[in-house]
């Protein structure tokens, strides 16, 4: 059950908010360091645009396999247990890449690193809703995003300049940063540990029909998700490679990460007070008018460096933005009990947009054109906003 808390106190003062954030703050700085980085690691050691796409695709698929099992593993280890496995095998791989830039080696590192993020992902997102009463959600889902976009907004945009420019090793070391991690996500797991009655366990003993209509309250949300992580894990992943050179990708990812940040804390406070649902459309339609600029700005006759930042800042509002509308619509959709199950969901969403959009736009690159690649995602937003705006009219939460 949530556990009550005075309207009057700052989330960050919650009991086991602290050790959430210092958590979070570790655990995404390791996935902020080698997310351009690897990608750029299996470049270095010969891989095409396909075959560095791959990287942060196996990443990412082998964190949504994963994730469906969080909930049981909460069950049955406890909160400190999982969380303590989590940091550790995110972080713990990284510098195994240094031994070699073999796409192979790569690979097989990304794959146990996505199971440690599968683990900070999903409980992350579910220790939040457990900390933190429901009026708040939007607030506190926004303190928890800054905690996650942080890392992102002063690692990524540098950590594949660093690699080319001084040493990529320093930046596949530095990728350990989750394994420093571990008291933190000890005195939050004994804390859940103590206070949350059997969350994990009651989800699991839902009756399968009950669990279906849990899915089904989550799948617009997760779509939603879904469309806007495809094109920023494509930007994330190929910054680097899109022919401006690497400042100006060190700039283009810092606009991308600064607004997505400053946009997912300052839309919670819209959301807990609206309601989520009618903002999503619009976000969807401004994303790919983003992408639309972005993939213009790499033509020869489009407006360069210039247009690919301002591209890839636009996104980032809406990036930000829909990681906590979809969010806060999650756990609004589903019963208490099925927190956990909410939080996979969305972060399966989430995580399957991002190796999505490194596959597909790196395969798509590799036959046509990066421009072809943003612009197939800007596509998938415009396709899926007219379903956002009838699902949100009809299932918006009754203060909206």
């Amino acid at each position: 059950m949530t556990t009550p808390t005075a309207p009057e106190q700052p989330v960050l003062r919650v009991p086991g908010v602290g050790a959430l954030v210092l958590m979070s703050l570790l655990g995404f700085a390791g996935y902020a360091l080698l997310l351009p980085t690897a990608p750029l690691w299996a470049a270095h050691g010969g891989a095409d645009e396909g075959g560095a796409g791959l990287v942060n695709a196996v990443l990412m698929l082998a964190t949504v396999a994963f994730q469906t099992a969080v909930p049981g593993a909460l069950r049955r280890l406890g909160w400190r247990t999982t969380l303590v496995a989590g940091v550790l095998l995110l972080g713990l791989p990284s510098p195994a890449l240094a031994l070699t830039d073999q796409l192979g080696w790569i690979l097989v590192a990304s794959a146990v690193r996505g199971a440690g993020f599968a683990v900070v992902t999903v409980c992350g997102a579910t220790a939040i809703a457990e900390l933190v009463d429901s009026s708040r959600r939007g607030r506190a889902i926004g303190v928890y995003g800054l905690a996650v976009a942080a890392p992102q907004v002063l690692l990524t945009p540098s950590a594949a300049w660093f690699a080319e420019e001084v040493d990529f090793r320093v930046v596949l070391v530095a990728g350990a940063l989750p394994a420093l991690a571990v008291p933190f996500a000890a005195a939050l797991g004994r804390l859940l540990d103590g206070t949350v009655a059997g969350g994990a366990a009651e989800a699991l003993g839902v009756p399968r029909s009950g669990r279906a209509r849990t899915l089904l309250a989550l799948a617009l949300p997760s779509v939603v998700l879904l469309a806007v992580t495809t094109p920023g894990g494509a930007l994330l992943t190929f910054a680097p490679q899109l022919g401006h050179g690497a400042a100006v990708a060190m700039v283009g990812l810092l606009g991308l990460t600064v607004a997505a940040a400053l946009s997912r804390w300052l839309v919670g406070g819209l959301a807990d007070r609206y309601g989520p649902s009618r903002f999503v459309p619009p976000l969807l339609v401004l994303c790919a008018a983003g992408l639309g600029l972005c993939g213009w700005s790499l033509t020869g006759s489009g407006p360069g460096p210039v247009g690919l930042v301002a591209g890839m800042t636009i996104v980032g509002v809406s990036y930000g933005s829909l990681q906590n509308l979809t969010l806060v619509t999650a756990f609004a959709a589903v019963p208490d009990r099925d927190r956990s199950i909410a939080s996979a969901v969305w972060n399966i969403g989430f995580d399957a947009g991002t190796g999505l959009g490194s596959l597909v736009v790196g395969f798509v690159a590799a036959g046509t054109s990066f421009t072809v690649g943003l612009l197939t995602t800007a596509a998938l937003c415009l396709a899926v906003a007219p379903a956002a705006l009838v699902g949100g009219r009809r299932h918006a939460p009754p203060h909206a």
